[in-house]
């Protein structure tokens, strides 16, 4: 009688153990390792800045890191992702949108890893504690680029080099996704605050990175009449036909101005950087990661490079400087409705698919105080504006 007591108050003393620690914040880690899963390596823009910021942010807070690259959107990001779990990485990080079923896929078998995603839409609704989403007010860096495109073909204008009605933009876009949709559509919406009458071409590759095809849509964007060339692709393609036919240029993830020197004038880019600081710190603390994050200007996670030295038009600066104040004391709005139209008409309304499904239905309501909210509070953190405006056409499309 005496041991079968002992047995059941050894029984209660467990039981009650766990019910006080159950839901209690992890305890601090004395160290932390960090797993990098990367779709290309540094001769992709796109990746070159996940990868510097990765070597950065460990280096600063003295975090061990392991980087793979040429890790395709397949089966191989979830054994990549699996292999850096069993390696003893407390945090797996994926930079591509296509990475992302295969990393929840890792998630739900390594419940004490973290699986942190650049670009994914589905970590609000999946709903894994250990599974998390992260992006950028991007938006509003590609406006600011556009405000200095806009301000290079105004000079090009008052030089007499086109006419008004001239100021034509052409994009090369990797695929008709969301996230390229917004990109260039606040792109196009900085440029023409600043000259009204441009309009631009978009044409797309098929690919996150192909050289030779990033340059031959810059090519024929350039033979079709366009006069000046941005994108949302990761080579140094379409940088390169610009240099070669003299036509400026913006990039994207990074200053290209070493392939373009005459004729960068500005590149925006994601600093990752604030988040891998973020998340190891999260680790190292025992706290709770964002399910869904998104970086800002004010978080130094959205910015732009030195402008080139050639190539850009007199006050670029200054202007940029003037609207991304506004920006930030919301003032201007990114996706102000009274600045587009669709069909000719002004947006009121407008249903978004927020909650990723098969079907890509409208979810969500995002037209609020007369523009388009965009990666906002209590929706996700990847773009999901999709509207195709008044002013843009598409060449071809690309899913």
């Amino acid at each position: 009688m005496k041991k079968l007591f002992s047995v059941i108050l050894a029984c209660l003393m467990v039981f009650s153990l766990a019910a006080c620690t159950n839901g209690a914040p992890k305890a601090e880690k004395s160290s932390v390792k960090a797993g990098f899963i990367f779709l290309h390596d540094e001769n992709s823009t796109y990746d070159l800045n996940f990868i510097n910021a990765a070597k950065e942010a460990c280096d600063k807070l003295g975090v061990e890191c392991v980087l793979k690259t040429n890790i395709p959107e397949g089966q191989e990001c979830y054994e990549a992702a699996c292999e850096l779990a069993d390696s003893g990485c407390d945090i797996v990080f994926a930079d591509s949108f296509g990475h992302e079923d295969y990393l929840i896929e890792a998630a739900k078998e390594y419940k004490d890893v973290e699986f942190c995603h650049a670009t994914g839409t589905k970590a609000h609704t999946e709903n894994l504690p250990n599974y998390h989403n992260a992006f950028a007010s991007i938006y509003e860096g590609r406006y600011l680029a556009g405000v200095a495109a806009g301000m290079k073909l105004n000079e090009m204008i008052a030089n007499g080099e086109i006419t008004a009605d001239q100021a034509k933009i052409g994009y090369v876009g990797a695929y008709t996704y969301a996230e390229v949709i917004s990109g260039y559509t606040s792109f196009f919406l900085g440029a023409r605050s600043e000259c009204p009458t441009a309009t631009m071409e978009v044409t797309f590759t098929g690919s996150w990175y192909d050289e030779t095809a990033e340059k031959e849509g810059a090519i024929k964007l350039i033979d079709n009449g366009c006069v000046l060339i941005s994108q949302h692709a990761d080579s140094m393609g379409a940088p390169t036909a610009c240099e070669n036919a003299n036509v400026p240029n913006i990039s994207y993830n990074g200053s290209t101005e070493s392939v373009a020197p005459n004729t960068f004038i500005v590149s925006s880019r994601i600093n990752w950087v604030p988040y891998f600081e973020l998340i190891i710190k999260s680790v190292q603390n025992g706290e709770k990661i964002p399910a869904d994050y998104t970086g800002t200007i004010e978080t130094g996670s959205v910015v732009l490079t030195d402008l080139g030295k050639n190539a850009p038009a007199e006050g670029t600066q200054a202007k940029m400087d003037q609207v991304k104040a506004e920006i930030q004391k919301g003032t201007r709005k990114v996706f102000d409705t009274s600045t587009f139209t669709v069909g000719g008409q002004t947006v009121t309304s407008y249903m978004a698919d927020v909650d990723t499904d098969a079907a890509y239905e409208g979810d969500h309501e995002v037209i609020s105080n007369g523009a388009f909210n965009e990666s906002a509070d209590g929706f996700r953190s990847a773009p999901y504006f999709d509207l195709r405006i008044d002013g843009i056409t598409l060449l071809d499309e690309s899913y």
